[in-house]
């Protein structure tokens, strides 16, 4: 399944019956946790430029009209510590994604121009995130939790940033960020070894580079923080949660299953009390993120602005009943039920398949098979569930990040109690 090409490239192949399909996701990792105060947002600015033309595809619309001829879907994506770029198409036309994929990263020009317009696109892109308060709060929540360093910078920088990058900039990072020695690429579906060879022929001409890692995350703190951003609206939005821990932690799938008992799906205990018996949301989610250094559960809703302390009190109550008594058996094993469902669904799809070993590869030591993933849900036990929930649910460590028609912190923090 895992090959490792001439020049230290790492391929994931993962042959599946039952499909017409195939994916091709060249994933490094890099992302916005590598980056500094200045160039802030420039991976996810590089990820739009690899989009702008090459010598042998010299326009986006080259580049576009090629994959959408073959009726392919594709896309990419930058997060906090990687950065990943995929086509899924037709398995016979899979060659072809390689190609343009393989052109895209290595031989994409970069083009002065093309940076100076993007970076209106982008500041776009920031002006609506900025103005759906349902996605911005979740980039609040992680201002709130991690401050003034990379862990707490949004992914898509400032406007003052975007508008700083030159062109200089984007060529020095991906110089030194985009190497053979921090890039995983995984085939998925319909493949066979011919493909497989294939690859080596489009990416052996992607080397390693001087790689500079991030600075570890500073991933502390002594009490309740609360940061509230003042917005007209007509419903509050909250992020409430916790400092957890990252990733490969002896207790990460525990945590998970926390959080989708809390409020991951519409039979969770907060989707019950906040939404069905009080009326107070029609969104309600608890999620859980892990980083490799670093990680938190957080309950998202959106609440009436007059009942926003009522929606933050009841979420804090069933904190603090999972920490003090057990869960139910039969809870339990209908969230495990959900995890092995849930998987077997998303793991239908050639994408999704690609997607589930190469964002384990650039940032896990070990890369766990799905069967493997679903024999460490069910060896989960109550006992786990209470155990971590006493470790992360304290006073300390609540975060709450609000957007609404609200200017006073104090009166937020001073109920941020467990």
């Amino acid at each position: 399944m895992i090959h490792k090409l001439k020049n230290g490239l790492r391929l994931i192949a993962i042959p599946m019956s039952g499909t017409k399909t195939a994916t091709i996701l060249v994933i490094v990792g890099t992302g916005s946790k590598y980056e500094n105060k200045n160039n802030n947002g420039i991976s996810h600015f590089l990820e739009h430029m690899f989009f702008k033309g090459t010598a042998k595809r010299p326009s986006t619309m080259a580049i576009s009209a090629e994959l959408d001829g073959i009726g392919a879907e594709f896309n990419a994506f930058t997060a906090k510590e990687y950065t990943g770029y995929w086509v899924k198409s037709d398995a016979s036309k899979i060659e072809l994604a390689m190609d343009v994929v393989s052109d895209m990263l290595l031989n994409s020009k970069i083009d002065a121009g093309e940076i100076a317009r993007e970076k209106g696109v982008i500041i776009e892109e920031l002006n609506m995130y900025q103005d759906n308060p349902m996605m911005y709060v979740e980039d609040l929540f992680e201002e709130c939790l991690y401050n003034n360093q990379p862990a707490g910078w949004d992914t898509i920088g400032t406007k003052q940033s975007i508008l700083g990058l030159r062109r200089s900039d984007l060529l020095d990072y991906l110089k030194s960020q985009y190497g053979a020695q921090n890039t995983v690429i995984c085939l998925a579906g319909n493949i066979n070894n011919d493909a497989i060879k294939k690859i080596n022929k489009y990416f052996s001409k992607y080397q390693p580079t001087d790689f500079k890692d991030k600075i570890k995350v500073k991933d502390s703190q002594t009490r309740p923080q609360c940061k509230v951003h003042y917005k007209k609206t007509d419903q509050a939005h909250l992020c409430l949660g916790v400092r957890a821990f990252g990733i490969g932690h002896q207790d990460e799938i525990a945590l998970k299953i926390l959080g989708v008992l809390l409020g991951g799906s519409m039979s969770s205990r907060l989707f019950i009390n906040l939404r069905e018996r009080q009326g107070l949301a029609y969104y309600i989610r608890t999620s859980t993120e892990f980083y490799t250094d670093s990680g938190y559960l957080t309950t998202q809703a959106g609440v009436p602005v007059d009942k926003l302390e009522k929606a933050i009190q009841i979420i804090l109550q069933e904190y603090k009943k999972i920490k003090t008594a057990l869960a139910d058996k039969d809870e339990l094993r209908r969230v495990k039920d959900l995890f092995a469902g849930k998987l077997a669904i998303q793991l239908e799809a050639s994408d999704n398949v690609a997607d589930w070993y190469g964002r384990q590869a650039v940032i896990r030591k070990n890369i766990f098979s799905p069967e493997e993933y679903i024999k460490k849900i069910k060896s989960v036990k109550l006992t786990d569930l209470r155990r971590v929930a006493q470790d992360i649910f304290t006073n300390q460590g609540l975060n709450l990040a609000v957007i609404g028609p609200y200017r006073d912190e104090a009166r937020f923090r001073k109920i941020l109690k467990i």
